[in-house]
């Protein structure tokens, strides 16, 4: 009898543990930090109708907390240095940064917060969130594409989100104005961003 205890008990046990393998994991947010050596943040915008200018910013740091089982968004922040603009023409930068543009010295910083992730498949989303420029801050939506996740090859060799976002603003929501009565700059500026996200 009690041989046939101890069998049935191990039935039971194997029963529970293939049940409880066949159900879906726990959710777990992962942290990922961007990688300041692959995020790359350009922009293009009309100038006078002869061409789109494009323009970087050189630097940039961010993180999020982000489910990649569930594709459940918690959080996530980009800042930007308002500085470090770059569109490979000195006298250019320098009218830019000033404050017919960025008002550099009184802002220094962009500023992305992250509200919410609408993933429409494995790969694509649209990410909503609040951007601060010229100490303003309006709503804007990005479209995300998710091109890669693996542990990286070589280096650091962690865990590895590679990252595409695209979205178009209209700067003058933010109050920057300059250029776009005369139709000298573009008002509508495309936003670009590339980037590897490492799991911490």
């Amino acid at each position: 009898m009690i041989t046939a205890l101890r069998s049935s008990l191990s039935i039971v046990a194997v029963a529970g543990g293939l049940l409880l393998g066949a159900l879906p994991a726990q959710a777990e947010p992962q942290t990922y930090r961007i990688d300041p050596e692959h995020f790359s943040i350009g922009f293009l915008i009309d100038h006078l109708g002869y061409q789109k200018q494009l323009g970087m910013f050189l630097e940039g740091e961010g993180e999020f907390v982000y489910d990649e089982q569930t594709q459940a968004l918690s959080s996530g922040r980009v800042e930007i240095p308002a500085a470090s603009l770059f569109t490979n023409h000195e006298k250019r930068d320098e009218h830019v940064l000033s404050d017919d543009f960025l008002n550099a010295k009184e802002y220094p910083s962009i500023v992305f917060e992250a509200t919410d992730f609408n993933a429409e498949s494995d790969t694509q989303g649209s990410l909503t969130g609040d951007l601060t420029l010229l100490g303003e801050t309006h709503p804007v939506t990005l479209d995300v594409t998710l091109n890669k996740a693996e542990k990286y090859p070589f280096g650091h060799k962690q865990y590895t989100l590679g990252l595409s976002a695209r979205t178009t603003l209209s700067r003058s929501e933010w109050g920057m104005t300059y250029g776009v009565d005369n139709g000298m700059v573009g008002d509508e500026v495309e936003l670009i961003f590339e980037f590897e996200g490492i799991r911490q």
